[in-house]
């Protein structure tokens, strides 16, 4: 049984379906509307290679986004967590809450 899908995923599939049906479509009614078969090929692979590229910069896109899940998701080993007051260090305090003139 396949993986379930995340909605970006599912997006990404859908984005290049519609980017593949442009491929076949712009030609054809190119070649519809008096064009010449030759500019109508020339079209068809300029668009194909725009689709080609852009689902590979959106596949790793998701790949990234995915990993960086993977690493918010995963507990740190050695890390110490800071938290409640006292969790920033560095930088000019003033003593206590007396105002600056």
């Amino acid at each position: 049984m396949p993986a379930p899908r995340t909605p970006s995923q599912d997006t990404a599939t859908d984005l290049v379906r519609w980017a593949a049906f442009s491929c076949v479509l712009v030609p054809v009614v190119l070649v519809w509307y008096g064009t010449s078969l030759a500019g109508a090929a020339g079209t068809a692979f300029g668009l194909a290679a725009v689709t080609a590229v852009c689902r590979i910069l959106l596949r790793q896109s998701e790949r990234g986004a995915a990993r960086l899940r993977e690493e918010e998701e995963a507990p740190r080993s050695g890390h110490r967590q800071r938290g409640g007051t006292g969790g920033h260090r560095g930088g000019r305090h003033s003593g206590g809450n007396t105002p600056v003139a």
